[in-house]
């Protein structure tokens, strides 16, 4: 077949909710999209784990303590999910890890900001993960079938994060006046920063177009936005916190909230690499890799020797 005709007949397979497996063909900037976006997605499951890894040692019991461990190690393993998802696609796991080490890939802008407080954590999980898992529930269903299947896996776990984030500001907001204010001040914090994780408004999207025509995507951001803020809306009230937006209102006309614009000078700055902690987080990820290569090298030797064994 010509080109054209492959396009054609990929389309075709798109339209009518094929899988696009690593061994089919596919246009080369399909393959690149992915790659784009999958990376980015590994690299902020990877990266968000340092804002919560700083308070293990200051969380304020065992079980506390116990939970956050385990939703950590939950963001490596989703790490390691992604990056496989990217590998099948003919580009090397060191590549896209010199990519982000180097400043050339992104990760999600949200992981640019300090934890300053206990009830952070209850905000990251809330917001951040609920963010996240209202963009990655529609990935399930994206058109490229090892990114689809490691979203199942991965959104299984995020409900659980989020879930796990509303209980920490539901206690907090249900004891004294102080651990009030601390709840109010992390939901103030997170709240902007959380809906700047859908990335730019729709008219400012250069990929979405094309995403969505290639069902990579299954929403818009603007889209995705406006769910979060329905949803959210609702169980602020519960926690019985003000979200810290003047112009948020139910709109009965549309059935969604209006909400207040983002700040897109500061969106674009984080994501220039301008942000509170860009720098202390690329750092500490580039540490952590560098202090880890003893670790990859046991393992791999171990694997050549049991090769070796089995030959």
């Amino acid at each position: 077949m010509s080109n054209e005709e492959l396009l054609v007949h990929f389309q075709s397979r798109i339209d009518a909710e094929e899988k696009i497996e690593a061994k089919d063909w596919m246009p080369e900037e399909y393959r690149r999209t992915l790659i784009r976006q999958i990376s980015q997605h590994a690299h902020s499951e990877v990266v968000g784990m340092l804002p919560e890894g700083n308070w293990i040692t200051r969380a304020p019991s065992l079980k506390r303590k116990s939970v956050l461990l385990a939703k950590i190690q939950d963001e490596a393993g989703h790490g390691l999910y992604l990056y496989g998802a990217a590998e099948t696609l003919g580009v090397e796991r060191d590549v896209l890890i010199d990519e982000l080490h180097s400043g050339k890939a992104k990760y999600s802008s949200i992981f640019n900001y300090p934890a300053i407080s206990w009830a952070d954590m209850g905000a990251i999980g809330w917001l951040v993960d609920g963010a996240a898992i209202m963009n990655q529930v529609a990935l399930c269903r994206t058109s490229y079938g090892p990114y689809a299947r490691a979203m199942v896996r991965i959104c299984k776990e995020e409900s659980f994060h989020q879930r796990q984030g509303y209980d920490i500001l539901l206690t907090l907001s249900r004891g004294s006046d102080e651990q009030i204010r601390m709840a109010q001040d992390a939901l103030n914090r997170w709240w902007w920063p959380s809906l700047m994780m859908f990335g730019p408004n729709d008219s400012n999207s250069p990929h979405s177009a094309q995403s969505l025509m290639w069902k990579i995507k299954r929403f818009s951001n603007d889209e995705l936005r406006q769910k979060f803020v329905d949803m959210t809306v609702p169980q602020a009230e519960i926690l019985g916190l003000k979200i810290p937006d003047a112009k948020l209102k139910w709109n009965p006309d549309r059935g969604h909230y209006d909400f207040g614009e983002i700040d897109w000078v500061e969106f674009n700055n984080v994501v220039k690499g301008d942000g509170p902690c860009n720098k202390l987080r690329l750092e500490a990820r580039i540490k952590a890799h560098e202090e880890g290569a003893w670790v990859r090298e046991a393992a791999l030797a171990y694997a050549e020797k049991r090769s070796r064994k089995i030959a």
